[in-house]
């Protein structure tokens, strides 16, 4: 945690109050996302009950799994979902534009992308094992299942890939994205449970959000795993449900119907607490960044509506193999330092951090030599590089050698030639144009009140990874036969205890 982060947990603790964490909204927020409030029975694997689902506040659409044991009402409950949700992610494939690129051929991209919005991190894990538990069901056998359901699977374990990728909104945590805005009183374990998070942010009138923290204690959680105070409640109602469907007494509709009156009363509260949370986020203006990261989103998003629509087209595969595992390393990799460079050039507040961590400076420059011409080593021909020297409070930790750019002139690069304390002296080496003189305003002047920072969103390329087929042994050799039927084994894998 920086001392920013940690002075405003200090003063939200002293306070009541929660206090700012960003001056701007760091994520996507779409006009009409939809939200999901799953919820499983605890101590199983994965034991889908119920989930409150919908893009209208005022309309959410229950679906229920009265005895989640059943195996079968599991996967009809899974194409219950499928029929809301597939078309809703689909939709937004119709409308696109042909995007250039520089080298390669152009490609179609939607003009938006879905957004799916969870309670809890542990909501996105809940997409995931849901993908993984349908994607490779087959709708034709002794284990058959609804088509929809593994198209349903294919799309759940997408959304789970993005929602890894740093900065992406398409899978997002409600709590990830409050705490993002806000720091609370309470601790990050606290800041899990949406109702506290919510409480300490927005709370009632008349009370303070630690107040409004502890009157929430003991209410309808979000889940995904059921309260044991639910479950004493639940349990009765689930044997008598059994008692009904065995036809030893009792009306299985009414038993239905009393559990699913029981989830809704339970769900209910935590849908009310999503939709206020988008209201909130939507009071925060986007960081200038956000756009471009949810351009890649939708780019991905074409490219794997594009995938889904290919008759070739396969689930994706249980465990990556050793080249695509790594490429989607070295891609989150490249996602995590954008992301970082790109908040804190957004946003003020997180570069107040930046600064007292020592990787970033503000100060006015005081002196300007625009007529600096340096050869670089190997080379005949002199380029512009003005030498700049700035008056600084701040106390940078850069070495000589360091590469920054600057904050106010997103094109200006330098390199640091000496920092030492109130001074640091830097080399203009781009955001000059190509010629042989810098073109005109591209040399700051003296009195500007810059800030620098070491962490840059620069464009990486990807490494050139080997072929499939040349995957050295001590990654498992050459991979199997890629003809082979990746459903092949789906009975087995429906046999699976959590499945």
């Amino acid at each position: 945690m920086s001392a920013v982060g940690a002075l405003g947990r200090l003063r939200a603790a002293a306070t009541g109050v929660a206090q700012p964490a960003a001056t701007v909204r760091h994520r996507h927020l779409s006009g009409r996302p939809v939200v999901l409030v799953p919820y499983v029975l605890a101590g199983e694997a994965f034991a889908p009950l119920a989930a409150l689902v919908g893009t209208d506040p005022d309309r959410p659409q229950l679906f229920v799994v009265p005895q989640p044991r059943d195996r079968e009402r599991r996967f009809a409950h899974a194409a219950e979902l499928a029929g809301l949700l597939l078309p809703y992610l689909g939709e937004f494939a119709a409308r696109t534009e042909t995007v250039e690129r520089r080298g390669d051929d152009p490609y179609e991209r939607s003009l938006d992308a879905p957004q799916v919005l969870v309670p809890t991190a542990g909501g996105i894990e809940y997409l995931r094992l849901l993908g993984r538990s349908t994607r490779f069901r087959s709708a034709e056998g002794e284990y058959a299942v609804a088509p929809e359901v593994p198209l349903l699977g294919r799309w759940c374990t997408w959304l789970a890939d993005r929602a890894g990728v740093p900065g992406s909104s398409v899978l997002s945590a409600m709590t990830d994205l409050l705490t993002q805005a806000w720091a609370t009183g309470q601790s990050a374990l606290e800041d899990g449970d949406l109702a506290a998070l919510l409480a300490w942010i927005d709370p009632p009138a008349g009370l303070r959000g630690d107040q409004a923290a502890r009157a929430v204690e003991g209410g309808p959680t979000a889940g995904p795993a059921t309260d044991p105070a639910f479950d004493e409640r639940l349990v009765p109602l689930i044997a008598a449900f059994d008692e009904a469907s065995r036809g030893e007494g009792g009306d299985a509709e009414g038993a239905e119907r009393a559990i699913r009156d029981a989830l809704f009363a339970e769900l209910l509260p935590t849908w009310q607490r999503m939709w206020r949370g988008v209201e909130l986020l939507g009071t925060r203006p986007e960081g200038a960044s956000v756009a471009g990261r949810w351009e890649a989103d939708r780019a991905s998003y074409s490219f794997f509506a594009a995938d889904l629509a290919d008759p070739e087209s396969r689930p994706q595969p249980r465990v990556p193999g050793a080249i695509s595992a790594a490429a989607q390393l070295a891609t989150r990799e490249r996602a995590q330092a954008r992301l970082d460079a790109e908040q804190v050039r957004d946003d003020p507040l997180l570069m107040a951090a930046v600064r007292l961590a020592g990787e970033a400076f503000r100060g006015e420059l005081i002196a300007v030599d625009a007529e600096r011409m340096v050869a670089e080593p190997g080379k005949k021909t002199a380029r512009p590089r003005p030498l700049l020297t700035f008056r600084t409070e701040d106390e940078p930790l850069f070495g000589p050698g360091t590469d920054l750019e600057c904050v106010e002139r997103r094109e200006a690069k330098a390199r640091v030639l000496d920092c030492e304390p109130g001074r640091v002296v830097l080399e203009l080496r781009g955001g000059m144009g190509g010629g042989k003189a810098p073109k005109p305003g591209s040399v700051p002047e003296p009195g500007e009140v810059l800030c620098w920072t070491s962490l840059i969103a620069e464009f990486r390329r990807g490494p050139d990874w080997p072929e499939v087929a040349d995957t050295p042994w001590t990654h498992g050799g050459p991979p199997p036969d890629p003809e082979a039927d990746p459903v092949a084994d789906s009975a087995d894998d429906a046999l699976e205890e959590w499945s």
